[in-house]
């Protein structure tokens, strides 16, 4: 409602209140444009430019990498893992093609409280890119240096260095070292928790729109209601 109230709207198919919960059931249920302008009774053009203005509308009011540190410094530790969003690309767009996950999509770098709460995601990479570059690209690295937080991280961020903790590597461990390796397994798998909260969107199960717009969508998806997701934060 604020933005019409900027941009002056007089007149629109839907109010604002009929347009945010177009927006919802895209974001939540993964509805298409076509299922959406039947149900809401407007053409196809109509519910694109909608839910692409409220998304923007929400992503705009992301916190930044250095909110999302004050918060983290208030904790005992956080975790970081990345997520791959599955995309619908072809075999050609090699950028966007995952070895590990053996499909196309876009790399998020996720991070938690120690309860497995959802504290920032940052923007999405092409699915190729490693989890320890995509942290080093968006600064989540260095923030975590600077802030002196203890992090853990899976195997895929060995030689973050700074105050990121992984797990041994390789077959012959001595048994001290298994011990560690359990110890931070279970820590580390309450940032499944909030990845799981975070897939828990439809949408971001497959994403069908321009690799442009999904940092957009992540965003948006953050800073919805707490009863949806709990406080998220943009990293950037």
């Amino acid at each position: 409602a604020a933005r019409r109230g900027e941009i002056g709207t007089r007149w629109r198919r839907l109010t604002a209140n009929r347009q945010a919960l177009l927006a919802l059931a895209h974001l939540r249920c993964g509805d298409t444009y076509a299922q959406l302008a039947t149900g809401f009774g407007i053409g196809v053009a109509t519910v694109y430019r909608y839910i692409g203005e409220a998304v923007d509308v929400l992503a705009a009011l992301a916190p930044t990498l250095a909110e999302a540190m004050d918060i983290a410094r208030t904790k005992a530790f956080v975790t970081l893992d990345g997520t791959l969003l599955p995309i619908d690309r072809i075999a050609a767009d090699t950028p966007y093609y995952s070895g590990k996950h053996k499909r196309h999509g876009m790399n998020v770098q996720v991070l938690t409280d120690p309860f497995g709460r959802l504290l920032g995601a940052s923007p999405a990479l092409p699915g190729s890119t490693h989890d320890l570059t995509a942290a080093r690209t968006h600064g989540i690295v260095d923030a975590l240096t600077d802030a002196d937080l203890k992090c853990w991280a899976d195997k895929a961020y060995q030689g973050g260095g700074g105050s990121i903790r992984v797990p041994f590597r390789g077959r012959r461990l001595k048994r001290w070292q298994r011990r560690h390796n359990n110890t931070h397994a279970k820590i580390r798998c309450l940032g499944e928790q909030a990845i799981a909260t975070l897939k828990g969107w439809r949408l971001l199960r497959k994403l069908r729109c321009s690799t442009n717009r999904i940092t957009a969508i992540v965003h948006a998806v953050l800073v919805t209601p707490r009863h949806e997701v709990g406080k998220g934060s943009l990293l950037s």
